[in-house]
């Protein structure tokens, strides 16, 4: 049975809410129970609600303690290299910037070559009054990269076509006489 996805959102019904907190820390301390029991790792979780006036704990209040004094007397690289949500999240966010950047460029270009081949296909070259200078110097690299690209296919077509040479055949003949 695969689960549908919920949308996450505050539950404003008191009612609701308190039940769906209880059903959600139920099922995850079964979880951390369960990780700890099949993985043999130490698993420890503190859960604070206003619904009671205690914390909950799990596995026991000496469980707890000796799972957070092993993560404290753990060395600092070895915390640092364990990372966070916030350090994950900002990984996330440099990775989508990077590749919306990429991509920008990328239609940036493919919008210059696109406006070189309509030059190209119309007789007269229309004004375009948002190109920028640097739109005009990216068209420039476009059109020396493409003449680039037509000078090497040019360069490997000679290299690798033989020039067509007729093939002309002798013929002897013997009843010549001289």
């Amino acid at each position: 049975m695969t689960g549908r996805k919920v949308k996450l959102a505050f539950i404003a019904n008191d009612c609701a809410r308190r039940a769906s907190y209880r059903r959600r820390k139920k099922s995850m301390l079964k979880k951390i129970e369960e990780l700890s029991t099949l993985c043999g790792v130490e698993a420890c979780a503190i859960v604070y609600s206003p619904f009671d006036q205690e914390a909950q704990i799990w596995p026991s209040e000496s469980g707890v303690q000796n799972v957070v004094e092993k993560f404290r007397t753990m060395p600092e690289w070895k915390k640092h290299k364990m990372g966070n949500q916030e350090s994950v999240m900002e990984k996330s966010i440099m990775k989508g910037k990077r590749k919306i950047a990429k991509l920008e460029e990328e239609n940036k270009e493919m919008e210059i070559t696109m406006f070189m081949f309509q030059c190209l296909d119309t007789t007269r070259v229309q004004h375009q009054q948002n190109m920028t200078l640097e739109d005009l110097n990216l068209l420039s690299s476009v059109i020396e990269q493409k003449l680039n690209d037509v000078s090497r296919r040019l360069d490997l077509t000679d290299v690798t076509e033989v020039p067509y040479q007729p093939q002309i055949q002798t013929f002897v003949d013997t009843n010549l006489k001289l």
